[in-house]
Protein backbone atom coordinates (compact mmCIF):
# COMPACT_ATOMS: atom_id res chain seq x y z
CA UNK A 1 0.00 0.00 0.00
CA UNK A 2 3.12 2.52 0.71
CA UNK A 3 4.20 1.75 -2.72
CA UNK A 4 1.12 2.59 -4.11
CA UNK A 5 0.76 5.53 -2.58
CA UNK A 6 4.09 6.76 -3.38
CA UNK A 7 3.68 5.12 -7.00
CA UNK A 8 0.14 6.95 -7.55
CA UNK A 9 1.47 10.44 -6.18
CA UNK A 10 4.35 10.49 -8.64
CA UNK A 11 2.06 9.19 -11.20
CA UNK A 12 -0.31 12.09 -11.42
CA UNK A 13 2.46 14.43 -11.73
CA UNK A 14 3.95 12.78 -14.46
CA UNK A 15 0.36 12.31 -16.29
CA UNK A 16 -0.34 15.53 -16.49
CA UNK A 17 3.39 16.82 -17.99
CA UNK A 18 3.34 13.97 -20.26
CA UNK A 19 -0.54 14.44 -21.14
CA UNK A 20 1.14 17.99 -22.73
CA UNK A 21 4.27 16.06 -24.75
CA UNK A 22 1.76 13.90 -26.23
CA UNK A 23 -0.83 16.65 -27.33
CA UNK A 24 1.94 18.92 -28.32
CA UNK A 25 3.14 16.19 -30.64
CA UNK A 26 -0.80 14.84 -32.02
CA UNK A 27 -1.70 17.83 -33.07
CA UNK A 28 1.18 19.47 -34.57
CA UNK A 29 3.79 16.79 -34.96
CA UNK A 30 6.45 18.25 -33.37
CA UNK A 31 8.68 17.15 -30.34
CA UNK A 32 8.75 20.45 -27.85
CA UNK A 33 12.01 19.68 -25.93
CA UNK A 34 11.11 23.81 -24.47
CA UNK A 35 7.74 21.90 -22.46
CA UNK A 36 9.99 21.25 -19.45
CA UNK A 37 10.58 25.02 -19.70
CA UNK A 38 6.89 25.31 -18.95
CA UNK A 39 6.77 24.12 -15.18
CA UNK A 40 10.15 25.52 -14.53
CA UNK A 41 8.76 29.27 -15.20
CA UNK A 42 5.26 28.55 -13.44
CA UNK A 43 7.57 27.05 -10.34
CA UNK A 44 10.24 30.26 -9.84
CA UNK A 45 7.29 32.23 -10.54
CA UNK A 46 5.28 30.95 -7.75
CA UNK A 47 8.94 31.26 -5.50
CA UNK A 48 8.78 34.93 -6.14
CA UNK A 49 5.20 35.78 -5.96
CA UNK A 50 4.10 33.50 -2.66
CA UNK A 51 6.63 34.53 -0.63
CA UNK A 52 5.68 38.41 -1.62
CA UNK A 53 2.08 37.72 -1.31
CA UNK A 54 2.39 36.51 2.77
CA UNK A 55 4.63 39.06 3.38
CA UNK A 56 1.95 41.85 2.23
CA UNK A 57 -0.29 39.89 5.41
CA UNK A 58 -1.60 37.33 3.22
CA UNK A 59 -3.10 34.28 4.48
CA UNK A 60 -0.72 31.25 3.10
CA UNK A 61 -3.49 29.51 1.23
CA UNK A 62 -4.49 32.66 -0.76
CA UNK A 63 -1.34 33.67 -1.23
CA UNK A 64 -0.78 30.23 -2.54
CA UNK A 65 -3.97 30.81 -4.62
CA UNK A 66 -3.55 33.92 -6.05
CA UNK A 67 0.09 33.35 -6.49
CA UNK A 68 -0.27 30.09 -8.63
CA UNK A 69 -3.12 32.22 -10.92
CA UNK A 70 -0.75 34.79 -11.73
CA UNK A 71 2.73 32.37 -12.81
CA UNK A 72 -0.24 29.95 -14.64
CA UNK A 73 -1.07 33.08 -16.39
CA UNK A 74 2.20 34.79 -17.21
CA UNK A 75 3.24 30.80 -18.33
CA UNK A 76 0.57 30.54 -21.13
CA UNK A 77 1.58 33.89 -22.16
CA UNK A 78 5.10 32.99 -22.56
CA UNK A 79 3.75 29.58 -24.50
CA UNK A 80 1.75 31.69 -26.59
CA UNK A 81 4.77 33.96 -27.45
CA UNK A 82 6.49 31.05 -27.96
CA UNK A 83 4.50 29.26 -30.47
CA UNK A 84 3.76 32.71 -32.70
CA UNK A 85 7.21 33.37 -32.91
CA UNK A 86 8.63 29.90 -33.46
CA UNK A 87 6.69 26.58 -33.41
CA UNK A 88 3.77 28.20 -35.81
CA UNK A 89 6.41 28.37 -38.19
CA UNK A 90 7.97 24.73 -38.23
CA UNK A 91 4.42 22.96 -37.48
CA UNK A 92 4.65 18.92 -38.87
CA UNK A 93 8.64 19.77 -39.13
CA UNK A 94 10.13 17.13 -36.90
CA UNK A 95 13.68 18.20 -37.60
CA UNK A 96 13.19 22.15 -37.56
CA UNK A 97 10.66 22.02 -34.62
CA UNK A 98 13.81 19.59 -33.04
CA UNK A 99 16.45 22.35 -33.49
CA UNK A 100 14.08 25.35 -32.36
CA UNK A 101 12.70 23.50 -29.39
CA UNK A 102 16.41 22.45 -28.17
CA UNK A 103 17.84 25.93 -28.93
CA UNK A 104 14.57 27.74 -27.07
CA UNK A 105 14.88 25.12 -24.14
CA UNK A 106 18.87 26.20 -23.40
CA UNK A 107 17.99 30.19 -24.06
CA UNK A 108 15.05 29.85 -21.78
CA UNK A 109 17.11 28.23 -18.84
CA UNK A 110 19.86 30.59 -19.10
CA UNK A 111 17.32 33.78 -18.93
CA UNK A 112 15.93 31.66 -15.81
CA UNK A 113 19.23 31.41 -14.11
CA UNK A 114 19.85 34.95 -14.76
CA UNK A 115 17.09 36.81 -14.16
CA UNK A 116 16.03 34.02 -10.90
CA UNK A 117 19.59 33.08 -9.80
CA UNK A 118 20.84 29.63 -9.29
CA UNK A 119 20.29 28.96 -5.81
CA UNK A 120 17.71 26.30 -4.92
CA UNK A 121 14.51 27.24 -3.31
CA UNK A 122 11.49 25.89 -1.15
CA UNK A 123 8.06 27.09 -0.53
CA UNK A 124 6.43 26.45 2.78
CA UNK A 125 4.31 23.50 3.53
CA UNK A 126 0.71 24.48 2.68
CA UNK A 127 -1.12 21.67 4.42
CA UNK A 128 0.44 20.06 8.01
CA UNK A 129 -0.19 16.19 8.90
CA UNK A 130 -0.36 13.25 7.87
CA UNK A 131 -3.03 10.72 6.46
CA UNK A 132 -2.98 7.06 7.65
CA UNK A 133 -4.37 4.88 4.72
CA UNK A 134 -4.71 0.70 5.36
CA UNK A 135 -1.22 1.23 7.44
CA UNK A 136 -0.01 3.45 4.60
CA UNK A 137 1.55 6.84 5.27
CA UNK A 138 1.10 9.92 3.16
CA UNK A 139 1.22 13.81 4.08
CA UNK A 140 -1.87 15.30 3.56
CA UNK A 141 -0.28 17.87 1.71
CA UNK A 142 0.69 15.36 -1.17
CA UNK A 143 -2.45 13.43 -0.94
CA UNK A 144 -4.37 16.82 -1.51
CA UNK A 145 -2.08 17.02 -4.64
CA UNK A 146 -2.58 13.62 -6.18
CA UNK A 147 -6.30 14.02 -6.06
CA UNK A 148 -6.26 17.22 -7.43
CA UNK A 149 -3.86 16.30 -10.00
CA UNK A 150 -5.73 12.95 -11.37
CA UNK A 151 -9.35 15.11 -10.95
CA UNK A 152 -7.18 18.16 -13.61
CA UNK A 153 -6.23 14.45 -15.44
CA UNK A 154 -9.93 13.07 -15.84
CA UNK A 155 -11.43 16.67 -17.05
CA UNK A 156 -8.83 16.96 -19.40
CA UNK A 157 -9.24 13.51 -20.97
CA UNK A 158 -12.92 13.90 -20.91
CA UNK A 159 -12.50 16.91 -22.80
CA UNK A 160 -10.30 15.20 -25.74
CA UNK A 161 -12.81 12.67 -25.82
CA UNK A 162 -16.55 14.17 -25.56
CA UNK A 163 -15.61 18.02 -26.36
CA UNK A 164 -16.41 19.22 -29.70
CA UNK A 165 -12.71 20.57 -29.23
CA UNK A 166 -11.71 17.65 -28.06
CA UNK A 167 -12.72 16.39 -31.78
CA UNK A 168 -11.15 18.65 -33.82
CA UNK A 169 -7.94 18.34 -31.40
CA UNK A 170 -7.99 14.46 -32.95
CA UNK A 171 -8.99 14.67 -36.25
CA UNK A 172 -6.17 17.05 -36.69
CA UNK A 173 -3.97 14.44 -35.01
CA UNK A 174 -5.08 11.69 -37.09
CA UNK A 175 -5.51 13.60 -40.41
CA UNK A 176 -5.04 17.78 -40.26
CA UNK A 177 -5.79 17.51 -44.12
CA UNK A 178 -8.40 15.56 -44.16
CA UNK A 179 -9.92 17.70 -41.15
CA UNK A 180 -9.32 21.08 -42.69
CA UNK A 181 -11.37 19.79 -45.73
CA UNK A 182 -14.58 19.51 -43.15
CA UNK A 183 -13.51 23.03 -41.97
CA UNK A 184 -11.74 22.90 -38.93
CA UNK A 185 -9.27 25.81 -38.74
CA UNK A 186 -5.85 23.56 -38.13
CA UNK A 187 -3.84 26.90 -37.13
CA UNK A 188 -6.23 27.76 -34.41
CA UNK A 189 -6.63 24.38 -33.16
CA UNK A 190 -3.28 23.83 -33.10
CA UNK A 191 -2.65 26.70 -31.08
CA UNK A 192 -5.45 26.00 -28.92
CA UNK A 193 -3.54 22.59 -28.23
CA UNK A 194 -0.11 24.09 -27.67
CA UNK A 195 -1.43 26.72 -24.74
CA UNK A 196 -3.58 23.40 -23.39
CA UNK A 197 0.32 21.16 -23.44
CA UNK A 198 1.35 24.69 -21.58
CA UNK A 199 -1.04 24.42 -19.43
CA UNK A 200 -1.20 21.02 -18.31
CA UNK A 201 2.66 21.68 -17.23
CA UNK A 202 1.53 24.96 -16.03
CA UNK A 203 -0.76 23.54 -12.92
CA UNK A 204 1.79 20.56 -12.43
CA UNK A 205 4.22 23.09 -11.05
CA UNK A 206 1.31 24.88 -9.17
CA UNK A 207 0.38 22.02 -7.91
CA UNK A 208 4.05 20.19 -6.77
CA UNK A 209 5.36 23.86 -5.47
CA UNK A 210 4.84 23.33 -1.26
CA UNK A 211 6.62 19.97 -1.99
CA UNK A 212 9.28 20.90 -4.83
CA UNK A 213 12.48 22.25 -4.67
CA UNK A 214 12.75 24.97 -7.61
CA UNK A 215 15.75 25.61 -9.49
CA UNK A 216 16.33 26.70 -13.28
CA UNK A 217 16.37 22.92 -14.68
CA UNK A 218 14.07 21.51 -12.71
CA UNK A 219 11.74 21.00 -15.76
CA UNK A 220 14.80 19.38 -17.13
CA UNK A 221 14.47 16.02 -14.91
CA UNK A 222 10.42 16.31 -15.26
CA UNK A 223 11.00 16.60 -19.50
CA UNK A 224 13.42 13.44 -19.64
CA UNK A 225 10.89 11.30 -17.54
CA UNK A 226 7.44 12.64 -19.98
CA UNK A 227 9.69 11.10 -23.10
CA UNK A 228 9.86 8.81 -21.43
CA UNK A 229 6.58 7.91 -20.92
CA UNK A 230 4.89 8.75 -24.14
CA UNK A 231 7.55 6.61 -25.85
CA UNK A 232 6.46 3.86 -23.47
CA UNK A 233 2.88 4.54 -23.89
CA UNK A 234 2.84 5.91 -27.45
CA UNK A 235 3.62 9.04 -29.36
CA UNK A 236 0.46 10.87 -29.70
CA UNK A 237 -1.45 8.61 -27.65
CA UNK A 238 -3.38 9.79 -24.69
CA UNK A 239 -4.21 6.35 -23.21
CA UNK A 240 -0.27 5.33 -23.80
CA UNK A 241 0.75 8.74 -22.21
CA UNK A 242 -0.99 7.38 -19.32
CA UNK A 243 -0.10 3.99 -18.74
CA UNK A 244 3.47 5.37 -19.32
CA UNK A 245 3.48 7.68 -17.01
CA UNK A 246 2.57 5.20 -14.22
CA UNK A 247 5.06 2.71 -15.54
CA UNK A 248 7.57 5.06 -14.63
CA UNK A 249 6.13 5.95 -11.20
CA UNK A 250 5.90 2.73 -10.30
CA UNK A 251 9.63 1.66 -11.14
CA UNK A 252 10.32 4.94 -9.92
CA UNK A 253 8.34 3.74 -6.54
CA UNK A 254 9.42 0.55 -6.22
CA UNK A 255 12.91 0.10 -8.04
CA UNK A 256 13.75 3.46 -5.19
CA UNK A 257 12.93 1.42 -2.07
CA UNK A 258 14.45 -1.72 -2.71
CA UNK A 259 17.54 -0.80 -4.93
CA UNK A 260 18.42 2.87 -5.53
CA UNK A 261 17.18 5.43 -7.21
CA UNK A 262 20.18 5.29 -9.94
CA UNK A 263 18.71 1.76 -10.35
CA UNK A 264 15.42 2.74 -11.06
CA UNK A 265 16.40 5.34 -14.00
CA UNK A 266 18.79 2.58 -15.40
CA UNK A 267 15.50 0.26 -15.49
CA UNK A 268 13.13 3.41 -16.80
CA UNK A 269 16.09 3.24 -20.30
CA UNK A 270 16.25 -0.36 -19.94
CA UNK A 271 12.11 -0.72 -20.59
CA UNK A 272 12.38 2.41 -23.37
CA UNK A 273 15.08 0.32 -25.27
CA UNK A 274 12.94 -3.07 -25.09
CA UNK A 275 9.55 -0.99 -25.84
CA UNK A 276 11.23 0.61 -29.04
CA UNK A 277 13.21 -2.95 -30.32
CA UNK A 278 9.86 -4.97 -29.88
CA UNK A 279 7.29 -1.97 -30.70
CA UNK A 280 8.60 0.88 -31.94
CA UNK A 281 5.28 2.53 -32.30
CA UNK A 282 4.96 2.36 -28.13
CA UNK A 283 2.64 -0.13 -26.64
CA UNK A 284 -0.77 1.71 -27.39
CA UNK A 285 0.94 3.36 -30.69
CA UNK A 286 -1.00 3.17 -33.96
CA UNK A 287 0.77 0.44 -35.76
Amino acid sequence: MQLFLNSLQIGAAYILFSLGLTLIFGVMRIVNFAHGEFFTFTLLLMGLSVPWLVGADMPLPVAYALGGAISIVLTLLLGALIYKFAFKRFQRDMTGSFVVSVGLSLLLQGIFLEVFGGVPSKLPTLVEGTVNILGAFITAERLIITGIALLVAIVMCWVIAASKLGKALRAVAEDHEAAMLQGIPYRKIAFVGFLIATFLAAIAAALLSPVAVTSPIIGSDYLIRGFIAIVIGGLGSIPGAILGSILIAVIESVGGYYFDPTSATIAMFVLTMLVLLIRPKGIMGNG
